[in-house]
């Protein structure tokens, strides 16, 4: 498996970074555009990016541990953060940056609309067809066709279908 690969048509602006060192791994599909100042950093985990997809400036996707899987048709907004691991701090001996760090990754599913400012965290799954208002933190599953917001988010109602 290559650590870079990228689908046809994908648009990169200038400010945008992709860093796969220490083994990283980042997976474009096609038609994707990341906006200036977009950070993709495997470092020793992997990151995928569906079809379709939109991340828009300064939003941050960490791939660590068991990574980041992202769909397809995904709108991510600006000032957004997705972290797939978290640091243990048990040990008082040590300092924290010492200590292991664990990791369940984060799916984002297709059709997935994540509003401005919005944090991601360890664990999480957000299913198909979701919406999470702006500025909200997931740290819990959200079911499909959900619309969830606030800190931690919640679910306050589904999307339903014509």
């Amino acid at each position: 498996m290559p650590r870079l690969s990228m689908g046809k048509k994908f648009y990169m602006e200038a400010g945008a970074y992709m860093d796969n060192r220490y083994g990283g791994v980042i997976s474009i599909g096609d038609y994707v555009v990341l906006e200036n100042g977009v950070c993709l950093l495997a470092t020793y985990g992997h990151i995928k990016i569906g079809s379709r997809t939109k991340i828009n400036p300064y939003t941050v996707i960490y791939g660590s541990g068991k990574g980041t899987d992202i769909g397809n048709d995904v709108l991510i907004a600006g000032h957004c953060l997705i972290i797939p691991a978290n640091h243990n701090f048990v040990r008082t001996d040590i300092p924290i940056t010492d200590q292991k760090e664990t990791s369940l990754g984060i799916v984002i599913q297709d059709d997935v609309w994540i509003g401005a400012g919005c944090q991601i965290l360890d664990g999480v799954t957000i299913g198909k067809g979701s919406i999470i208002g702006a500025g909200s933190v997931v740290n819990k599953s959200i079911p499909e066709y959900s619309i969830a917001v606030g800190v931690p988010a919640k679910v306050i109602k589904k999307r339903v279908g014509i």
